[in-house]
């Protein structure tokens, strides 16, 4: 529809208006309903697109791929909308006359949601082979100035997930005085993550936040490889560019040869009032792009006999009690983890794991550790209720691997030259080629359709960036997705040491997500209050591993880290007390309770993010409408205190009530909470300290 910018795109929660008419098309204006205008935005308007191809350049000096030779070429030949199963879609046709490059800029929306997910496809038009070095995904100029933004990371590293950080913009974009110099500086803030790990160091996110109206604007790429983002000034304006791999941060090119394609990697843009109001509509977005699962809507509780347990030594000697205390407990499904296939150590007296780190890719059971069979204990989980579940980690073929020698050297990828990539004693996969996949359909349907397994936990422990990653990180995806195919109620858990693949394309394809290897139950609060931030909280696996030695009240402390989660229960639980299992059953009853809700809730943070070392960390979860809302705080140090929380979306209501669901208000020292007009005021006994309650409005 004709409107004061051109032609403007969109619906009742979110408007993008863009000016077609000029030579270079441009959006000028992304925004909710109701948002104000920003002076001079029309000026600052970038081109659509930013492509680099080899032998062109950028159009001004610097690092940054920002400002291209191309992007300012581009000419507009059409653009169409359509609208379906509640989403919007428009594209806009671009064409470089020199190059005869075709651009497509596809931009969607969810009907309602402020949330704008953009690729853009490439097709050779000419008659000679063209490189590309980069393309965005999605590039947006005329944000307000960097005078006025804040910019939000998320350190990621293992053991440590999800550790936001903010920072003025202009301390990374210094103002340089455009009106002496008639240029924008060279300065930006860039953040790229690497190969098979993407968010090895940091998410694949980040935000805006204005601070003169609380706005906020937040991103994610969605890339199982190499992604960048870049941010700078461009006249008094802040431009966003998100996008895959370069060739100058990842030594990535494409050669498109004439009449072929290359589509870049999807990026997504989420507007709300403050970070929390962008991150619900985040988590919105990221339920609808979601392959459908029944596991989506039951949320089963999984007990992993992993983390502070066997540790990678599983036998049946060890498997059988924890079977059947994790059933006992009210775990749903039995994951046995790595070791599982391991020949070379855990016999039945115990010896322990052997040295299987470079020997895996068979998937073979172990006899020695199983002597009755490995079937024989799966069908133990079965008797006990339980559906079995097997740790995998099918990308990676040991060196000392019979794998290793019979399949082809294409199947793996590659260095330039034709060299193997080997990291830790292992080769990877390269899932482009049919050997590669016909190896993993074989193990995975011997898995699933032989032994009856019901649950993959896909963990990946090595990390590359070869050449041909960002083809194959596609072709695992997709091959993800025609497991599921064949085999609909498989649960996949997507692990790489803990959440460093926590990307928005895998999170689109697998069930769960692990959020850490963490085991000291004291520093998992600030992954588990921030999980939420990277994936929806019935997604985000945490760990509750209580121990038969710990006190109750730690018992309580680590359970209650789990409950706004998925519950992945572990600890030697055949080990303890009828009292203390007593403790587990509990909070596990709590969490399926509650578990319906989670399906639908929005986080939120009554304390802010939380820093790495904050004594009190807090979580909120709120349903829509008027669902309840949950809250768990933590306290990892001190004695008896008291907090109050602000709960902003119940502040003045009437009637409001709050119960105490975790821990039992019977146990010595339980917290105690209250609605006082603005939040919840609650008080935590002896550190460390946890309190789960329910709050409800009305009604």
């Amino acid at each position: 529809m004709a409107q004061e910018y051109g032609y403007r795109w969109g619906h009742s929660g979110l408007t993008a208006d863009f000016d077609l008419d000029g030579d270079t098309p441009r959006l000028v204006r992304l925004a909710r309903p109701g948002d104000h205008d920003l002076k001079g935005a029309v000026e600052a308007a970038l081109p659509l697109v930013d492509v680099v191809l080899l032998g062109d350049g950028t159009g001004w000096s610097g690092p940054r791929f920002t400002g291209t030779a191309l992007g300012p070429r581009l000419r507009h030949r059409a653009h169409h909308a359509t609208y379906g199963d509640g989403w919007h879609h428009l594209t806009v046709e671009l064409q470089d006359p020199a190059s005869r490059l075709a651009v497509f800029v596809e931009y969607s929306s969810p009907d309602g949601v402020p949330v704008l997910r953009s690729r853009v496809r490439l097709r050779n038009d000419g008659a000679a082979p063209v490189t590309v070095r980069s393309v965005s995904s999605l590039l947006l100029g005329a944000l307000p100035s960097p005078d006025v933004l804040d910019v939000h990371r998320a350190r990621n590293d293992w053991l440590a997930e999800c550790r936001w950080y903010a920072e003025d913009v202009r301390e990374s974009v210094p103002d340089l005085g455009r009106e002496f110099h008639g240029h924008d500086g060279r300065a930006g803030l860039r953040l790229a993550g690497r190969g098979s790990w993407p968010t090895d160091g940091h998410l694949a996110m980040g935000a805006f936040t204005d601070r003169t109206d609380g706005r906020c604007w937040a991103w994610q790429i969605e890339s199982a490889s190499s992604w960048l983002w870049e941010a700078g000034e461009a006249d008094h304006h802040t431009y966003l560019s998100l996008g895959g791999p370069t060739a100058d941060d990842h030594q990535w090119r494409h050669v498109l040869g004439p009449g072929e394609e290359f589509a870049s990697e999807f990026a997504a843009l989420a507007l709300g009032d403050g970070f929390d109001g962008a991150l619900a509509a985040l988590t919105s977005y990221r339920r609808l792009i979601r392959r459908p699962h029944p596991d989506h809507e039951h949320l089963p509780v999984v007990f992993n006999d992993y983390m502070n347990t066997l540790m990678g030594d599983p036998t049946t000697r060890k498997l059988l009690p924890l079977i059947d205390a994790a059933a006992k407990a009210g775990a749903e499904y039995f994951c046995v983890d790595a070791g599982w296939y391991d020949d070379e150590g855990g016999e039945e007296d115990g010896s322990g794991a052997g040295g299987w780190w470079d020997s895996v890719g068979g998937w073979l059971p172990s006899a020695r550790r199983f002597p009755g069979g490995l079937r024989a204990v799966l069908d133990r989980v079965r008797e006990r209720g339980m559906v079995p579940g097997l740790w995998l980690e099918p990308e990676v073929v040991g060196v000392r691997s019979p794998v290793a020698a019979e399949l082809p050297d294409a199947a793996f990828l590659r260095h330039e030259g034709g060299t193997r990539v080997t990291e830790q004693g292992r080769h990877q996969l390269d899932l482009t080629h049919p050997a590669a996949r016909a190896h993993l359909d074989a193990t995975v349907d011997r898995l699933v359709g032989e032994l009856g397994v019901g649950y993959l936990k896909l963990d990946y422990n090595i990390t590359t960036s070869a050449p041909g990653h960002l083809a194959h990180s596609r072709a695992w995806l997709a091959w993800l997705s025609s497991v599921l195919d064949r085999h609909p109620g498989l649960v996949l858990e997507n692990c790489a040491s803990g959440g460093l693949r926590m990307d928005g394309a895998s999170l689109a394809v697998t069930q769960l997500q692990s959020t850490s290897d963490q085991q000291d139950p004291l520093r998992y609060p600030p992954i588990a209050a921030a999980a939420p931030t990277a994936v929806p909280p019935e997604q985000g696996a945490v760990w509750a591993y209580p121990q038969p030695d710990f006190t109750d009240a730690e018992i309580a402390f680590t359970l209650g880290s789990a409950l706004l989660g998925r519950v992945h229960l572990s600890g030697h639980l055949d080990r303890m007390t009828l009292s203390q299992l007593g403790l587990v059953q509990e909070a596990v009853a709590v969490y399926k309770s509650l578990r319906g809700d989670l399906r639908t809730s929005v986080p939120f943070w009554p304390l802010g993010l939380p820093g790495w070392t904050d004594e009190w960390v807090a979580l909120g979860l709120r349903a829509p409408v008027a669902g309840a809302t949950y809250l768990t705080v933590w306290r990892r140090g001190g004695g008896v205190a008291e907090l109050l929380l602000p709960v902003p979306h119940l502040a003045g209501l009437g009637d409001v009530r709050v119960e105490v669901l975790h821990p039992s208000t019977a146990a010595p020292g339980a917290g105690r909470a209250e609605w006082r007009g603005e939040g919840v005021r609650v008080r935590l006994g002896e550190a460390p300290a946890v309190l789960l309650v329910r709050i409800t409005a009305g009604g």
